[in-house]
């Protein structure tokens, strides 16, 4: 009973997920806590799980790294929110409602978010040189 209710619950927020990659909204966050819930139950989903914390910690190393890339990303974050604002205000937007309005919101906050967690937390070490596509490379040990 436990594996079908999660295995339900991370296949709607997987898909729902992948709707709101195209469609205005948070998809990357619901593919990737979709994938950590299947990952609980699944072994195949673990190998997906890894491969976008890979990809996760990549972007927000260019973010930390680049000065251009963490200013564009605030101005795509406030364009999404003045959307939103606007959608909720009942300006008449093409291809925005109430819902799509909110989850604007919620991409833009969420992004917001991602670009303080990557500046204050600072350029670290490369992730792509400790990690390639979900595989840990051996290091050395220290001399």
């Amino acid at each position: 009973m436990k594996t079908a209710v999660l295995a339900c619950l991370g296949g709607l927020l997987l898909l729902g997920g992948i709707a709101l990659l195209v469609l205005p909204g948070p998809g990357f966050v619901l593919v990737a806590a979709g994938l950590a819930i299947l990952a609980t139950q699944f072994d195949w989903a673990k190998r997906p799980l890894e491969y976008a914390k890979v990809k996760a910690e990549q972007g927000v190393h260019e973010v930390a790294r680049s000065w251009w890339r963490a200013a564009f990303a605030v101005a795509c974050a406030v364009a999404l929110l003045v959307v939103g604002v606007l959608g909720l205000l009942g300006v008449d937007l093409p291809l925005v409602n109430r819902m799509s309005a909110v989850l604007l919101l919620l991409s833009g906050i969420a992004l917001i978010g991602t670009v303080v967690y990557a500046r204050v937390r600072g350029p670290r070490a490369d992730p792509a040189r400790h990690r390639d596509a979900g595989t840990t490379v051996a290091t050395a040990p220290p001399d």
